[in-house]
Order: structure tokens, then sequence, then C-alpha cells
């Protein structure tokens, strides 16, 4: 029973169904930094779904502001009809939605904008490494009038209120934080200073929007940086923002985007409600609803934190990105129907630094809600080979489609290269996309047969009017093996085929969390562990999906050592050991090395025989996943969806 999380709550002038707020986060989504259709139909989703409010991603109030490519250029009067287009599809479904309006100040480069970076002092950021312009009285007045611009902007187009962004990347926090305001003016020095100009924001967006629409601030609790602002000055600028008596509820952050960003978007190594301290320091301060924070990814979490009185509200964004229909299925009772965040930040976090737009391992329809399904032209008999995430997706949607299922896993379980990598530390959770998919055939009524190893003469047998082939990859040697018994692959150790001892060397050629996983889980045997990597960082993609600071913690504690800028060029036996010689990419020199056991995280092979076998079959045979080529998961999920759209 959810006594809180389904009860209204009044925001200023604004009433909300219940307590889950799909809070703003980027997504890519403008074209030509203008809203697009792609965010209508993102955000009219989640209201479909049942959440109690919207908020949107940062809408910029300066032309000086242009930190990433695809940025809402609210200031530019031109937005307005794209606003109306999201304003209405989110008010069909009875939502209040509210617009974030941010200035990014000195987190940010003149990339974009070809204009000096402003700040309140002329500290470079870490991430940018641009020395942005501290500016003067007159601009400070102009950056204040911005968000007053882009406040009757959002009026115009709609939104029920606007959230100032004042937290992990802005230039309000530039101000408000004593690390990056080194200003001796009227805006420097002691708080009251250094808040100075977010109650002048405060007031010229009051005034734009009028009494009729709400407005919030967002602020950062904890910038865990030194010198950085702490909870305690989080507390008393609240209070300010309180004193106003213009603002109607505190949203709430943690960390400072372009320092420590995998505390803002944690992976699943953080523990869930790790930032709601911050809330509930807020709020026992204020009056104000108070919306908390911190990887909160199911409707148990949700009611905890409300009914524990950590805040009034939740932001719930990473599970409403996977599952749309969060909230309304939680109302209904359905709360294990829910398709559960993996915080794998693979689709979401990931794409967002590699400047694509977001999408889910979890939901492959994410950022493409606007694309209507085509209906099928009849009803299939649908065999699917392969129980993984690639499988178990194509059956699931072909199932949901209305199209008759069987799906064969060679295993005793389903999973696939998935339900391996879960079992090795801080790994769990992301068996979460396997049981999600598992329990979706169930649903859509997937007739799902372990421990059957199809065959081409069985599938032939079966007369099926398609076949999905999910057989996935198998592991290879690496070229300078030689084939000793003591080089072996990750799965080898994972599937307990091997299991060294001593001194190990991982060899890291994927980048990814294949050579950490094995690392971690042998060092916690015992073995004294170092990882080599031909590239300058070990397991450098940890760093995409916000895993990498906190592996290095983790692998300093185990005392796992770490080799960059070098390759291995050939192997040989010792007794009771592997020699390598290995080149350092740095200054050309050959080095020897020796140790007990070597593991290698190298790339695989597609598992891809049964479809060479079918290739003359009378029915139609596709493949998805790592048959055709061994890729990562969400590739598996994307393709396994498009290929049952498709049937």
């Amino acid at each position: 029973m959810s006594r809180y999380l389904f009860s209204p709550l009044r925001i200023g002038p604004v009433t909300v169904r219940n307590r889950i707020v799909f809070s703003a986060h980027l997504t890519n989504y403008a074209e030509d930094g203008l809203p697009s259709e792609q965010h209508a139909a993102y955000y009219a989703a989640r209201a479909a779904g049942g959440a109690g409010l919207v908020i949107t991603e940062e809408h910029s109030t300066h032309p000086t502001d242009w930190p990433y490519e695809k940025l809402i250029h609210g200031f530019h009067r031109s937005v307005v009809p794209g606003y109306r287009r999201i304003t209405e599809a989110v008010h069909a479904h009875g939502v209040p939605i509210f617009a974030q309006l941010n200035h990014n100040g000195g987190q940010a480069s003149s990339m974009y904008s070809r204009l000096p970076v402003w700040a309140p002092s002329a500290v470079p950021d870490p991430m940018f490494r641009e020395v942005p312009k501290a500016i003067d009285s007159r601009e400070i007045a102009e950056v204040v009038a911005g968000y007053g611009t882009v406040a009757r902007h959002c009026a115009e187009g709609g939104f029920d209120g606007v959230e100032l962004q004042c937290s992990h990347s802005s230039i309000v926090r530039g101000f408000l934080s004593p690390a990056t305001n080194k200003r001796t003016d009227a805006y420097g020095g002691t708080l009251v200073n250094r808040a100075r100009i977010l109650l002048e924001i405060i007031d010229a967006v009051r005034e734009a929007l009028g009494p009729d629409r709400a407005l919030g601030v967002r602020l950062c609790g904890d910038e865990l940086i030194e010198g950085g602002t702490t909870i305690d000055e989080a507390v008393e600028v609240a209070r300010m923002v309180e004193a106003t008596g213009k603002v109607d509820y505190i949203n709430t952050s943690i960390g400072v985007a372009t320092s420590t960003l995998y505390m803002i978007e944690a992976s699943m190594a953080i523990p869930p409600g790790y930032a709601l301290f911050i809330s509930n320091a807020i709020r026992r301060a204020v009056r104000l609803p108070v919306v908390g924070v911190g990887r909160i990814k199911d409707p148990l979490q949700a009611e905890r934190a409300l009914e524990e009185g950590h805040c009034d509200l939740i932001g719930v964004v990473r599970g409403q990105i996977a599952d749309p229909d969060f909230a309304a299925k939680a109302r209904s009772g359905h709360a294990s129907d829910i398709r559960t965040c993996l915080s794998c930040n693979q689709e979401c976090v990931g794409r967002m630094g590699l400047n694509r737009w977001l999408g889910c391992i979890e939901n492959p329809r994410t950022g493409k809600e606007s694309v209507a399904l085509p209906m099928p032209r009849a009803r299939k008999r649908v065999l699917v080979v392969g129980g993984g995430p690639a499988g178990l997706q194509a059956a699931s949607t072909a199932a949901e489609r209305g199209h008759h299922v069987t799906l064969f896993e060679r295993e005793q379980a389903t999973g696939g290269q998935v339900a391996v990598a879960a079992t090795v530390p801080s790994r769990a959770e992301f068996l979460d996309v396997v049981r999600n998919l598992r329990a979706e055939c169930e649903r859509y009524g997937v007739d799902v047969k372990t421990g059957v190893a199809a065959t081409a003469e069985m599938l032939r047998d079966e007369h099926p009017d398609v076949v999905v082939l999910a057989t996935g990859a198998r592991p290879q040697p690496v070229h300078w093996a030689g084939g000793l018994d003591r080089i072996v692959d990750v799965r080898d150790v994972l599937e307990g085929r091997a299991a060294p001892a001593g001194d190990v060397l991982v060899v890291d050629d994927l980048g990814f969390h294949q050579a950490a996983s094995v690392a971690e889980l042998l060092a916690d045997r015992g073995c004294r562990i170092q990882i080599s990597t031909p590239g300058m960082v070990v397991c450098q993609d940890l760093g995409v999906t916000l895993d990498l600071e906190t592996f290095n913690v983790r692998a300093h504690a185990k005392g796992i050592g770490q080799r960059t800028d070098e390759v291995v060029m050939s192997a040989s036996a010792e007794s009771d050991g592997v020699a390598l010689q290995i080149l350092k990419h740095t200054t050309g020199e050959m080095t020897e090395a020796r140790f007990d056991w070597v593991v290698c995280a190298a790339h695989q092979a597609p598992d891809d025989a049964l479809w060479h076998e079918l290739k003359k079959a009378p029915f139609p045979v596709h493949r998805v996943g790592d048959c055709i080529t061994p890729r990562r998961a969400h590739a598996a999920v994307v393709e396994g969806h498009r290929v049952a759209v498709g049937l």
C-alpha cells in the first residue's frame, strides 16, 4: 500500500496527483536549438504512464551558454511553438509540466557559441579546461534578465512552472560555491553576497511568470569537491530562497557535473537513496515541498523515502526512462511488472557523453515514442534460439505483438553472458535486464524451453513461419597465446572452467567491465592482480558509464595494479607459469614479465554455426545480437526488438 507515493500535493498554484517526479535530465533531442516532436512524445509517454510531475531538460538562458550541441536555446522566441507542442502533449494526460532554466556558466566551452564562457570568476573548469570571463555587473544584469526572458517564453508556451537549475552545472552554482567564486564585490565573499544573483534571478522569473505558475529552485547540497558548497551552506541558501516568498518548492542534487558526475548520475556501484541526506536536511529547515533524488529505482524505495520524511516528492528519472509506465504499474498494484532500471548508464548517460540522443538498454523504444509501430499483417509461429538479452527481447516483442513464440535455450537458465557478468562484484543488478525480459516473456505467453540445444533439423521439423537466431558469441584465443593452458579467457574464469591463483595478469583489450570485473573477482579470491591495457587508461570506457572512479577506488583498496600503453607480443610456458614479451608503446622497449596465470578480456567470435546450417531453410531466418558480430548488451536488445517489430 503506497500511503504517501500516490497522495496529491500542492506546489504553489499547481497540484500534482502523486509524488513521482520525472526530473530534468539531458536528452539531446533538440534540433537546431529548438524543442522537437521527439521531446513532446518522450515527455507525453511518461505523463501517460502516471508521473505526477514532468520537468523538462534545461533551456539555455543566454547566447554565451552552449556547452553541448543539442541544447534548447530558450532565449530565442522561436522556441515557443515547440514549447506548446510539448505542453499540450503532456497536458492531454492531466499532468503538469515545468521547464528547467539554466546557464551553465564556466562549466562549458566556447566551441559551439564562439563566445567567451561566462562565470563568476576566471576559474577554469576541470573538464572543459577553458578559462572563463569573470563577468562584470552589467553582464550579471544581462544574465538575470535572460532568465526572465526565458520564463516569459515558457509561460507563453504553456508550461505550468519553471525550475531554476542552480545545482550541479550552473552559473548560479558557480556563484554560490566558494570553490569557483573568488569575487570581492557585492557578489562574492559572504554567503549572502554569493547568493545575491540567485535572489535577483528569482525576482526576475517570478515577475515574468506571474502568480499562476509555479517556481522551483534546484540546489546542490554537497559539491563533493575541496572548498566547495557543503550541506550546511546549502541549507542556509534554501532558507534564503524560502524567505523571498516567491518560490514554491526546492529540488535537490549532489556533486558537480564536471568534477563529480559519477555521484550525480550514479551507477549500480552506488547504493539507492545515497543523496537523500540532502533533501532530508533541507526539508527540516524549510516549509516548502522538497524533492529528493538518488538512484531511486522502484516504488518501494520511493515510498520509504517519503514515509521516513526525507522528502515530499521523489525524483525518478532513469526508472521512468526504462519504463514509462512506472507510476501506473505501481499505483495499480503491478509493481512487479515494472521494467526495473539497471543503473548501467550505457544508453542514457553513456550516449549523452558521446553526443548521441538518449536511449535505454532496458527500453528500446526510448527516444522513438513518436514513431508508430507497424501492425503485424498476420499471426506467425516464431521460434527464437537463444535466451540472452537479444533472444528474450525478440521473443517478448514478438509475443506482445500477437505472434505465437517459442524460445529455446541450451542452458538450464536464460540470461546468456549477462547472467555470467552479473555474478561478479558490484554488477549483480545487471541481471535485472534478464529478469525483466523473462517476466515479460511469461506475461505475453512465450513458451520458454530451457536445457534444449536447438539444431537445424529440429527447427525444420517444427515448420515455423520464421526463426530468430540469438546464439551469442564464443571466446576465441588471442593470437599470441600459443595454446598455453594458463592463458585463459574471462569467460573461462566466470563460467568456472579455470581457477587462476597467485600472480595474475588481466589483459584488457575491451576497455570495459570484463577486465575490471574479473580482476576484482580474482583479487577477492586472494590473487595478486595487475591489469594491462594498450590504452592510456585501464578499462577506459568505464568513464563513459561513470563507473571508472568507483572502480579505481575499489581497485586501489584491493591492491590491483594498473599497466598502461603496452601490448603483449608473445608468450611462452615456464614452470608453473607464463613468460610474456611486452612492448611498451611510449618507449618502444620490449620487456619480459612472468605471471602464474594470464586472463584475457578479448574480442569474441560470433557463434553462428546454426545460421550457416539454416541458410537454405524453407522459412525466413533472422540473426540478432552477438551472433551477427559481438557487441555490448544494448545492441542485442535493440536488434531483438527491431527484428521482432518487422515480423
